[in-house]
């Protein structure tokens, strides 16, 4: 049987979900092949979204119109916007989910999207034919024209996305005992790697793991500290209701010497230190046996005990990866007063999967080797479902540019390909590094890999992203207009401060009362916002008139919109970030713009690098490997220098 489509999904993961919907929202005709349709968006970790750095990328992935800040908001148990110590670039929001509804909110939004079908089956060959003289589109050879499934269903394709997960040819691990999976209960897909690589695409092999599940009636409470949720008015999409789920505590407790003594005891069984395991696991989630080697001198280290749902028994125990034999993992834990009684689901492992190196993709996430072949998630090297479903977000939209399918979003007005700097998003902070850098470990997100985090802040995703991505055809018309109204409720405030004067005499007792220095004279309302001990609060408590423009919901034809009622907080919270910190984002965003220089400066198929002798050795093996498209991606290239890059702006210049 043979099926065709614009685009077909391989895999049914993060990635896998968003890049979908993305490519049928713009009107492409697509197809998500699927192992089991019951497991979709499978939460195979912490069932938690978001975090450091990865809230942002969850927030940007709403902005542009996808689904994963609809899914986690309708199934979150509780909600933290964690690093509020710090300033608003910092602040991340995070949110446990009921794992089973998560699958089930997921599979919802993919029925209800016009243009997707979904096949479960696996794809076992990617098809691949090589182009005619006619096509000259990249200088690939190459066009991937779909996949061949173990059924022996032909699915054909203008545009393929792989997103496979763990999947290709994955190895489970606990203890000395192997079995192949792609997770726990799930066969690996084999012999799809390879029907990849025959083409020319380098594979390599990394690693990941995940804690033991435990039964929350064998855990003795009182011997663990509670750490409840945050009940304001966050949450991660600007379009979502409030949560509608119970919100439950997490616990915290420690490992202790006992624990420890343990599970040094099997060191020798642990594949991580016997050998069996070769790859390279996630430096940043490392397994409890690692924290142990890595830091012996500790005597205890932080667990914490997330409830998976609200009908469930089953609770992850955060901190405690691992991929010991479960007789050791179950007796360390017995050591742990909180855990004395301990009863278990399935004990904790690891696993080693295929994936491919990002270097060898454009920044459309498209194969540099094979055109309309697309990757996405931990097959180019990452971990976490927010940068998957981020990558997977931008592989849809540019499969369906490619396919020259989208425009069922009437609003689409170009078919280039999508490409997010990284002055815009984290996501193309991530993607950059990906295609820029490549990996060497499984890829993190964190605030310190933005050069621009005071532009790419959690607040301010829908002003970067949602106009964009409207033009293009994913952000529908209510989600643009709901951003208009927003934007325009906060220039109010904002014009209102700018613009309203304020007397000494009027105010200067109540600044002394807030321990802030009095005036020496008059000043406009927002002069005082930059004081750390004044905010839009206490100042309308102040000035006559704020309070009333901050409590305006009227859109700008006057017409009250209860949309910005309920996100009345949300509003003046990104009113007051822009005002308080104006200076450092104007001084970032000329330091990006003097950036974006280079970025128009384009190098690729301009210089034999080769013979450009005044370039270093490793600057010329470096670029002719990564064959950058400009020069600000050559100047991030490890191993090219300044100086090189010098060098080519002088050959430019001639």
């Amino acid at each position: 049987m043979i099926l065709n489509y614009d685009v077909l999904v391989i895999g049914g993961g993060h990635a896998g979900c968003e890049a979908a919907c993305a490519a049928a929202n713009m009107g492409a005709k697509t197809c998500l092949v699927t192992m089991d349709m019951n497991k979709i968006a499978q939460m195979s970790c912490n069932p938690a979204i978001g975090g450091i750095a990865k809230g942002q990328i969850v927030r940007e992935i709403d902005a542009m119109g996808g689904q994963m800040a609809l899914v986690t908001d309708a199934t979150a148990i509780q909600f933290r916007m964690l690093n509020r110590s710090k300033g608003p670039a910092m602040w991340s929001p995070r949110a446990q989910c009921d794992r089973g509804k998560f699958i089930w909110e997921w599979r919802k939004k993919l029925d209800e999207t016009d243009n997707l079908d979904i096949w479960q089956d696996q794809a076992e060959e990617l098809l691949v034919e090589a182009q005619g003289p006619e096509c000259c589109r990249s200088t690939a050879t190459k066009s991937v024209v779909g996949v061949r499934t173990i059924w022996g269903c032909e699915l054909r394709a203008k545009a393929v996305i792989i997103t496979a997960g763990t999947f290709l040819n994955g190895l489970m691990h606990i203890g000395r005992k192997m079995v192949p999976g792609g997770r726990i209960a799930e066969p690996a897909v084999t012999h799809f790697t390879e029907s990849i690589t025959r083409h020319g695409i380098t594979t390599a092999r990394m690693k990941t793991g995940t804690p033991v599940r435990i039964d929350k009636r064998s855990v003795h409470y009182e011997d663990t500290e509670i750490q409840p949720g945050e009940n304001d008015y966050h949450r991660f999409s600007y379009m979502g209701e409030a949560r509608p789920l119970p919100q439950l505590p997490c616990w915290t407790f420690n490992t202790n010497k006992e624990c420890h003594e343990i599970l040094m005891s099997g060191i020798e069984d642990s594949p991580l230190y016997n050998g069996q395991i070769q790859s390279i696991g996630p430096r940043y989630c490392p397994s409890v046996e690692t924290k142990l080697m890595t830091f012996p001198e500790r005597e205890n280290h932080p667990l914490f005990l997330e409830p998976e749902g609200t009908d469930t028994n089953e609770m992850y125990l955060n901190g405690f990866s691992s991929s010991m034999p479960m007789d050791i993992q179950i007796a360390a834990l017995k050591k742990i007063p909180a855990l004395r009684d301990l009863k278990v689901y399935r004990p904790g492992y690891a696993i080693e999967y295929d994936f491919f190196d990002p270097t060898q993709l454009k920044h459309s996430l498209e194969s540099k080797i094979i055109d309309g072949l697309f990757f996405a998630g931990q097959v180019n090297g990452t971990t976490g479902y927010e940068e998957a479903g981020g990558q997977g977000t931008v592989a849809g939209i540019n499969a369906a540019l490619y396919a020259g399918s989208a425009g069922g979003n009437t609003n689409a007005t170009s078919t280039a390909p999508f490409i997010l700097h990284r002055d815009e998003a984290y996501i193309g902070v991530l993607i950059d590094d990906l295609v820029t850098k490549g990996v060497d470990e499984p890829y993190r997100m964190f605030t310190s890999r933005a050069e621009y985090r005071i532009l790419l802040r959690q607040d301010d995703a829908d002003a970067r992203l949602t106009e964009k991505c409207y033009e293009i055809g994913l952000a529908r018309r209510d989600r643009y207009d709901y951003w208009m109204e927003k934007k325009e409720a906060i220039d109010r405030i904002i014009q209102f401060c700018e613009n309203t004067p304020v007397k000494m005499k009027d105010i200067n007792g109540a600044l002394e009362a807030l321990g802030t220095t009095p005036l020496r004279a008059g000043c406009k309302a927002i002069d005082l916002i930059s004081r750390p001990q004044i905010n839009l609060q206490n100042l309308s408590d102040l000035v006559p008139g704020l309070k009333s423009v901050m409590e305006d919901c009227r859109n700008a034809q006057g017409e009250e919109r209860e949309s910005l009622r309920q996100r009345k907080d949300e509003i003046i919270e990104a009113a007051e970030v822009k005002m308080k910190y104006k200076g450092y984002i104007e001084r970032e965003r000329m330091v990006a713009e003097k950036m974006h220089r280079l970025e128009n400066i384009k190098i690729k198929g301009r210089f034999d690098y080769d013979s450009l002798q005044s370039l270093s050795i490793e600057c010329r093996q470096k670029l002719n490997r990564i064959n950058p498209e400009t020069l600000a991606q050559a100047s991030r290239i490890p191993g090219v220098s300044p100086s090189d890059i010098n060098v080519l702006l002088v050959l430019l210049g001639r």
